[in-house]
């Protein structure tokens, strides 16, 4: 096959930069595309060249396949890698640019169809004996099957985005009147997040670990482990904290692992980086998951323990290189810490805003793979991952013991971040033990055994740091040809340059738009988008019923009534956005109460 001279990158934030940086090493030349958004990001500045998508959306941006495709053209990359999330486990992508002669850097489009449908996933996997807990044979088509489902294997069940990842298009239902509006809120993050949103349904482990093994193939059916990771700790069934090789494993364990990693991926004629994901139950008993084609956002902790650039060999084996070494035997311990932009003080909400100021910490074993600088505004239109923290050392112990340094050093002044929440978990017996039997960390660990005592965010973010700076053509002329620039409508009149333009204003909830409070005010919690309105004007509602939902970075968040109540006022619709605080509806008393 050809060799990689220039890469399109088709992603954004610190996946991009890090598969830049790992290009530059191997001396390929470097095209990062972005939204509008992420015109001055710091992958459009580390990047050889950088292009427009022209949009402001997922939707019309990074997963818009022709955008990203014409660019590779006018830009004469001749490989394009997706990176993880958006386009990176789409097979039709995947063909389309092979299709255009272009190489394409991840798993071929048949082994893409089958291992990223989760549900010919689970097939393949029972075909090459790696155990499963019960499932659905097929994606299912309305709630009522979910409930059927229910009813004959028994609660809970994990409603699953077949094309899902990373948490989003994962809803766990515990009681069967809640299913209905779980099925359709999985439905809505997988279209959201990924473009399609079949879901199928299996039954939910309690208190499981989640285990995974990242693995390289390459295309003569050569396998090799890189190492285990432990994920466990996950909110809203998201990775928060991830370490390579995976603690208190025993050998068996380790070896079941192994081999059923790599009798699925042969049996899926894998080629390229993947990560095989696995339950481990209280007892010992290990579920396959699924597999993840494509690169994983905690790659990094495997690396340091193997010395071993994933990304680098991903091209590699894109180039159609062989895998010329065994399974690497792991040396030392590394532990990751993914820096979002959420307030854990308050359940992990997604807060966007401006990043004033980022001190990092330095010193042996620590490492930092980052998509923003200061100066930065982190908006809410995609994932709320600003960093990572990745700490290595000799042991386990030695790791957590940097970590805690590194972390006190870990300074982001502006928005709310989980860096209280790392603090806080390396002083959890649960997760520091150093006793295979008191480590007792799982995927619900966050929501059912850690005690929140986190204060919320005291600062503030005012509207006008959340606004997007918007661009406006201009034509110019540079040595007698004419060129058209995008200037920032700061320069200008904002209100003339948009009339000009022929457009109204944006409409925009603001805390302005409130009215005094009460205890029937409903008001958003964070900047985010009005994705569904659930009730109307004058209907009765009781305490607990979801009056809206309201999604920011790519995250789904339902909005509770917390009285009984009649709905006298909605103040939003279906597409508003809206700041923290903004007025949402106004419930009033019920007749009863009137009369009481």
């Amino acid at each position: 096959m050809a060799k990689i001279s220039k890469v399109l990158i088709a992603n954004r934030g610190e996946i991009a930069v890090r598969i830049i940086r790992a290009a530059k090493d191997a001396g390929i030349s470097t095209v990062a595309v972005y939204a509008d958004q992420d015109r001055n990001a710091r992958h459009t500045r580390l990047a050889h060249e950088a292009y427009a998508l022209n949009g402001n959306t997922s939707s019309d941006t990074y997963l818009v396949q022709e955008k990203i495709l014409a660019i590779a053209k006018r830009s004469n990359a001749n490989a394009i890698h997706p990176g993880y999330g958006f386009l990176a486990e789409n097979s039709s992508f995947a063909q389309a640019v092979i299709d255009a002669g272009l190489i394409w850097i991840g798993p071929s489009p048949e082994a893409i169809d089958a291992l990223g449908d989760k549900v010919s996933a689970r097939e393949i996997a029972r075909m090459a004996g790696a155990p499963l807990a019960p499932g659905t044979d097929g994606p299912v088509d309305s709630a009522q099957e979910v409930m059927a489902f229910a009813k004959k294997i028994g609660l809970p069940v994990a409603i699953k985005a077949a094309y899902g990842g990373g948490g989003r298009g994962l809803k766990v239902a515990r009681t069967i009147e809640e299913i209905p509006e779980l099925f359709d809120s999985a439905k809505r993050e997988a279209i959201a997040a990924f473009g399609r949103g079949e879901c199928f349904v299996e039954k939910f482990l309690e208190r499981p670990r989640h285990v995974e093994t990242q693995c390289l193939a390459d295309h003569t059916g050569r396998i090799v482990v890189i190492s285990t990771r432990d994920c466990s700790l996950q909110r809203r069934h998201q990775k928060l904290v991830e370490e390579a090789p995976a603690p208190f494993l025993s050998v068996e364990q380790k070896n079941q692992l192994y081999v059923a990693s790599k009798a699925i991926l042969k049996a899926a004629k894998y080629t390229g980086a993947g990560t095989c994901e696995f339950l481990i139950g209280q007892d010992g008993t290990i579920s396959f998951l699924e597999v993840n084609t494509r690169l994983q956002v905690e790659h990094p902790v495997s690396e340091e323990v193997t010395g071993i650039d994933l990304v680098r060999e991903q091209f590699r084996l894109a180039e159609g290189e062989t895998l010329d070494y065994e399974d690497p035997e792991v040396q030392g311990h590394s532990i990751e810490f993914r820096i979002n932009g959420e307030d854990p003080g308050q359940g992990f909400l997604p807060m966007p805003g401006p990043v004033h100021a980022l001190r990092l910490p330095g010193g042996p074993g620590i490492r930092i793979d980052s998509g923003v600088t200061s100066g930065d505004v982190v908006t809410g239109a995609f994932d709320s991952l600003l960093a990572k923290l990745i700490v290595t050392g000799n042991t386990r112990q030695d790791a957590i013991d940097r970590a805690r340094r590194a972390l006190k050093e870990f300074e982001i002044a502006g928005l709310p971040t989980v860096l209280p929440f790392h603090r806080a978990v390396l002083e959890e017996e649960d997760f520091v033990t150093e006793d295979p039997i008191s480590f007792n960390v799982h995927t619900t660990w966050i929501e059912q055994d850690f005690a929140n005592t986190i204060e919320p965010w005291s600062g503030s973010i005012s509207e006008n740091e959340l606004i997007e700076d918007t661009y406006r053509t201009v034509v110019v002329e540079v040595e007698g040809r004419r060129l058209k620039v995008g200037v920032p409508t700061s320069l200008f009149s904002l209100d003339n340059s948009r009339k000009a333009a022929g457009k109204a204003p944006r409409r925009r909830i603001s805390k302005t738009d409130s009215q005094a409070e009460s205890s029937g005010t409903i008001r958003a919690s964070m900047q985010s988008t009005v994705i569904k309105v659930a009730v109307t004007i004058g209907e009765a509602i009781q305490k607990g019923d979801i009056l809206f939902v309201l999604e920011a970075m790519k995250m789904e968040q339902p909005v509770l009534s917390e009285i009984d109540g009649i709905v006298e006022k909605i103040c939003v619709v279906v597409g508003d956005s809206v700041v923290g605080g903004a007025l949402l509806a106004e419930i009033g008393p019920s007749s009863a109460e009137l009369l009481g």
